[in-house]
């Protein structure tokens, strides 16, 4: 049972010990969010957030986990780490050096690492500088000048670089993705506020009940949506040959080669806000009028944005795919051991039937990923709804909630132990790495 499989992670000491540790460090991100940037006026930034709450400005501060609407230290959040690690993977495609660097292993990702590293403190600065200019523009600041913009630029820059280890050391030392979970924590956070918003609403008569009815159920569709395309997959059968090795003899099995719907899983939708985001939160503080309608046309529930974001989704939902997946290399590796798709050829023709397996695929998945993010734009444009209520912020949650199970989950069978679900319950819950 569930309950059993819970009370199993308590039984292996260093699965217990890394899960501590994850939450241990998703605390102090959660206390760094309520350390404030000196010398902001709050009153009047919160102010300015009431009346953008639903814009891009809202969208940033879910991803920074509500710290941007405080100005805290981690205001910046974990987005321009996100939009370096964009740059670079786009950069291994075009650039013959970052190509070699990531196939060699795991020195050349380390290198790679590290230039994201730099990548992200570069870009924390321009975003940090744009932001603080912003601010003085709207009258938030108590003492402007060039003294405030140096140490916003300083405090933001370093908040985002250990934001940034914080989620290297989660990843290496604790369980799950250690950026995923910091967005994930970012977003739950918010879950009581949000609550409390609704019945705020419901009780002063904004919302009616019978929406806030169709809202859980919407959610609760959505959500087993998610887990259902999520674990979902497109098996293509591969026969193995036999093979005689001295006095042995190999081979001549069936199996299957597992391909996801939603390979790229949550990266889509983060890298897709985090290329609109970027620049339109810097355009959104400047008061320039043209740049102030660009930054305009670019907001939830506006066809421009909506356009973009689903454009975008479909390119990471390609890209990350062809990113991660090769099917040249499956198919050189099912030949030298002797595998092959039944009625294509090994080599080329299998990697070409592979291939055009997983574009078909990939576009049921990227279809899917738009219309869950999509979905919250409509319901604020047509019901007035909360934010909360997104499809993004689902998709992030359950997302990398199925991730991190299917993580604990793999360590207690590793070591023997019964996994959340019985043998006889079902299938075991999958990752989608």
């Amino acid at each position: 049972m569930i309950g059993g499989g819970f009370a199993n992670i308590f039984k292996i000491p260093e699965l217990k010990k890394r899960i501590f540790y994850t939450f241990a460090l998703l605390a102090v991100y959660r206390i760094g969010v309520h350390v404030p940037t000196p010398g902001i006026d709050s009153i009047a930034l919160a102010k300015i957030f009431e009346a953008h709450k639903g814009g891009i400005l809202g969208i940033f501060n879910m991803f920074s986990g509500g710290a941007l609407e405080r100005l805290s230290v981690f205001a910046l959040g974990i987005m321009p780490y996100i939009s370096a690690s964009i740059i670079l993977q786009l950069l291994t495609v075009v650039v013959p050096h970052l190509e070699r660097l990531s196939k060699e292993g795991d020195q050349g990702r380390k290198k790679i690492t590290q230039y994201t590293r730099y990548g992200t403190v570069v870009l924390s600065i321009i975003q940090g500088f744009g932001i603080s200019v912003g601010l003085e523009q709207m009258q938030t600041v108590v003492s402007p000048g060039w003294s405030f913009r140096i140490m916003t630029v300083i405090t933001l820059t370093a908040g985002t670089a250990f934001i940034m280890w914080l989620g290297e050391q989660i990843t290496e030392r604790g369980i799950g993705n250690g950026i995923s979970l910091i967005i994930f924590a970012g977003i739950v956070a918010r879950l009581p506020d949000a609550i409390g918003n609704t019945f705020r609403l419901l009780s002063t008569n904004e919302i009616s009940i019978f929406l806030v009815a169709i809202l859980v159920f919407v959610m609760a569709a959505v959500m087993g949506t998610i887990v259902f395309i999520e674990q979902g997959q497109r098996r293509i059968p591969v026969q193995y040959a036999k093979r005689v090795v001295g006095r042995r003899m190999y081979g001549g099995q069936s199996t299957h080669l597992p391909l996801k719907i939603n390979t790229s899983g949550v990266i889509p939708p983060i890298f897709a806000s985090s290329i609109i985001v970027f620049p339109a939160t810097i355009a959104s503080f400047i008061e320039i009028d043209w740049i102030k309608n660009i930054a305009a046309s670019v907001t939830p529930g506006n066809a421009v944005y909506e356009l973009l974001y689903v454009a975008f989704i479909f390119f990471f939902c390609y890209f990350y795919t062809a990113v991660t997946f090769n099917p040249v290399n499956v198919a050189d590796n099912m030949k030298k051991h002797g595998g092959y798709i039944p009625g294509i050829r090994p080599g080329k023709h299998t990697a070409d039937y592979i291939d055009r397996v997983l574009t078909r695929i990939t576009l049921g998945g990227a279809i899917y990923v738009s219309v869950i993010c999509v979905l919250p734009s409509i319901l604020i444009a047509k019901f007035n709804v909360p934010f909360y209520f997104g499809g993004t912020a689902l998709l992030i949650v359950v997302g990398v909630a199925i991730d991190t199970i299917a993580q604990i989950e793999s360590h207690m069978l590793q070591r023997h132990y019964e996994g959340f679900l019985k043998k006889s319950g079902g299938t075991r819950i999958k990752g989608r790495y």
